[in-house]
This record gives C-alpha cells, structure tokens and sequence, in this order.
C-alpha cells in the first residue's frame, strides 16, 4: 500500500494470535515505505477457565491468556523471551497450570494499578509491532441461552453444555469500550473480524456496546476472517456461511463486506484425527453468501503444525503469512466506495 494502511483485528485466542504473527511483519516506522501503518488488536475478555480463570476470580483482575498470545504474536523481541513469556507451570501445586505471562501481567497490574498499563509495559519488554486493548475494562461474563431452553453462564461452561447455541449476551449489558478502541475502527482502513471461537471469542467484542456501531461507521473494508475447522461444542456441522450468519442474527446487519474462507482441505490423516473429535473442514457454500449480501473471497491459507505442550499429531491452522497477505490484498481493492472484484475458489 503506497501510504500505509490502519488495520483494526477482533477477535481471541490462538486464531486471532495466528493472524496478528502475520500481520506485524508488514509493520513498519512511519516515515518508510510500508504495509500496514498502524495495527491495533481489540481482544475479548469473558474467558472464565484455566490460568485466566483462577487469577480473574483471586485477583479480580481482567483474563490475561488471550492478551498474553497476542502480545506473543506481535513481539519483536528473542525467541528466548516469548518463550519465557508462554512458558507454563507444570506439576501440582499452587503454580500448576499458570503460564509466566499471565503471572506477569497479574503482577504488572498491582503494580501500574491498572491493567491498561500493565498491557502497555509488558508490550514494552517484548517490544510488540502494535498495540493491544481489551473489548472492555469492565468485568463482564458471557451468558448463553442454547437449543434446548437452558441458560448456561460462564465461557468455559457454555463449550461445555453440549447444546447447540441459539445467543449469547453480556453481562452487564451496559459495559463500555475503550475510547481508544472506538477512535481506531473508527479511523481503520481494514477491519478484521475473526478468526477464533464464534461464540467465545468473537461475538464478545461485537457485543461491547458502541463497538459494532464504530464498525458500521467506519470507512474501512470490513472482513470476515471465517474459521477453517468446525468447533465441537459452539460450530457443528457449521458452513461457513453459517458462521457470518449468527453473527449477523446476534449483532446485527452491515459489520461485513467481504468474508475471506479457506478453500485447501487438510491431510487425510489429520482430517481423521479431527473427525474423531467430532470437528472437520468448514464447507465453503459460496451461494449463500450472496443471500447475505457479503462478498465472498475464496483462498488457500490453511496450514498444518506440530502440536504443542507434549500434544501428539498435528492441528490445523490459518497459514499467518498467507492469511496476512490476502488481508492487505483486499485492503488494497478498495472500500465500499470501489466494490470489490472477488473471485470464489473451490477446494483443492
């Protein structure tokens, strides 16, 4: 791009980490030829298990896991010190299952007293290419009302219920944004949404009152990043056009107008091992995306990677450096100003 673009990412956990890797490489000084001119993650904050999940209630702090992987993401410091920072406890004691990061920005919020700050220093001792705001600041819990009638509150336990989902909300309903947050979308040039959890990890953000409507505002080219895999428990048997679908029952029209989807399949091998736990390739049905009334922009990003922690096999991911090169490509399409030219693609 011959000024520079302003991106904007929503979104969580490892997906949204896997676009921000790719991303930050085509961050560069102002004042030089670059990509991207600015890049700000927004990430939600209703994670309730884990290492998050124990220091939110003990410390009464906001979830650090997925603000952790993002600062991860966007590091430009030594492979040694991200490593350190995703390092994480083993064992049985009081320290199992927490990862260094976490305890860290826990740490940083007593001790700046804010965890706005906290973010900000720990950014600093990684160096990271961007910045990174929490949805909200406020302590809110994602609610969900499934299938067959019941109400589940928690994130962890709504993955869990084994129902399918008909909505989710937060509560309270009335917890505000960031100012900051608002000013980026409002001045992006491309807004992603997506990939990550559909229900967990990216209608949160949405749901932040004021986000979506900076969103609808903005000039931007407003993307869909839509997942490669289903997930067990929030997207079985999800089309992707399905997922662009409940965001748009739960948040409403004009956030999208373009959905980028994965059209390469995995390995037989790993596709069986998905199988097994009950997730496979997201089917790409170009047609009803235009009953949606989005653009659809069909590539192959997907990738295949050694498991970490110990895991065995392989997982499925977005490719972060192909996945950032066809988001600065539709970027460089033009915006709802130009209409876009995209082209479907079939699975190869």
């Amino acid at each position: 791009m011959k000024h520079g673009a302003r991106v904007v990412s929503l979104g969580g956990g490892t997906g949204m980490a896997a676009l921000l890797a790719g991303l930050k490489r085509y961050v560069v000084p102002a004042g030089r030829g670059r990509n991207i001119e600015a890049l700000t993650a927004v990430v939600a904050v209703t994670d309730d298990g884990g290492s998050s999940g124990r220091l939110r209630d003990e410390f009464q702090i906001l979830p650090p896991g997925d603000i952790r992987n993002c600062i991860v993401a966007l590091s430009d410091h030594t492979a040694l010190l991200s490593r350190l920072f995703q390092f994480r406890f083993n064992g049985n004691g009081q320290l199992a299952g927490h990862s260094m990061g976490n305890l860290l920005l826990t740490a940083l919020t007593s001790v700046q007293g804010d965890f706005i700050q906290a973010i900000k220093a720990a950014s600093d001792v990684l160096a990271i290419k961007g910045t990174i705001y929490p949805a909200t600041t406020h302590d809110v819990r994602l609610v969900a009302d499934m299938a067959d009638g019941t109400r589940v509150r928690g994130e962890s336990a709504i993955s869990r219920a084994g129902s399918n989902i008909s909505t989710v909300r937060l509560e309270p309903a009335d917890c505000e944004p960031l100012p900051e947050t608002l000013k980026a979308l409002r001045a992006a040039d491309i807004i992603t949404i997506g990939p990550g959890s559909l229900f967990t990890s990216i209608i949160p953000n949405l749901l932040v009152p004021g986000v979506a409507v900076a969103i609808r505002g903005s000039r931007a080219i407003k993307v869909f990043i839509c997942n490669v895999m289903t997930q067990p428990g929030e997207t079985p048997g999800f089309t992707a056009s399905d997922h662009l679908r409940r965001v748009m029952e739960i948040c409403g029209p004009g956030l999208v107008d373009v959905a980028l989807v994965n059209s390469a399949l995995p390995t037989p091998a790993v596709m069986r091992r998905y199988k097994r736990d009950g997730a496979e390739p997201v089917a790409v049905d170009l047609a009803r995306f235009r009953q949606l009334g989005v653009g659809v922009h069909a590539c192959r990003v997907l990738s295949e990677e050694a498991a970490r922690h110990g895991a065995a096999g392989r997982i499925v991911r977005h490719d972060s450096a192909k996945l950032a090169l066809q988001i600065l490509s539709l970027g460089q399409q033009g915006s709802k100003r130009r209409p876009l030219a995209l082209a479907g693609g079939r699975r190869g």
